[in-house]
C-alpha cells in the first residue's frame, strides 16, 4: 500500500494491489468506510481502467451502475490497482489555557 498526502486539499491517497475476483469487494469495502473522493483502477502496467469520482459521504446504493462497469473488469484483469482519494477531517489542537 502506499500512502501519500496533500495538505493543501486534506486529500490523502491510499494504492491497493488486488486480484480481479477481489476487486469489486475492495472497492464496496472502501467506499463504505466512507470519505472517499475517487476511485481509480489501474492494470499492472498503470494504464487507468476506469475512474470514477465520488461525492463524499456517497452510499452504496448510488455507485450501483459504477460497481456494475467494476465487475466486468475484474472479469477481464488477474491483477490491478485500486487506488482511492479519501477526504482527511482536519484535528485541530485545543487551544492551551482555556
Amino acid at each position: 500500500m502506499d500512502d501519500s498526502s496533500n495538505e493543501e486539499h486534506n486529500i490523502r491517497t491510499e494504492e491497493f494491489k488486488v486480484s480481479g475476483s477481489d476487486l469489486v469487494d475492495k472497492v464496496k469495502d472502501v467506499v463504505h468506510k466512507g470519505n472517499i473522493r475517487r476511485v481509480v483502477i489501474k492494470t499492472e502496467a498503470g494504464k487507468t481502467l476506469i475512474d470514477i469520482p465520488l461525492t463524499v459521504g456517497v452510499a452504496g446504493a448510488i455507485i450501483a451502475p459504477q460497481l456494475a462497469a467494476i465487475s466486468a473488469i475484474a472479469a477481464l484483469v488477474l491483477r490491478c490497482s485500486v487506488l482511492i482519494e479519501r477526504v482527511v477531517e482536519d484535528e485541530k489542537p485545543e487551544a492551551e489555557g482555556e
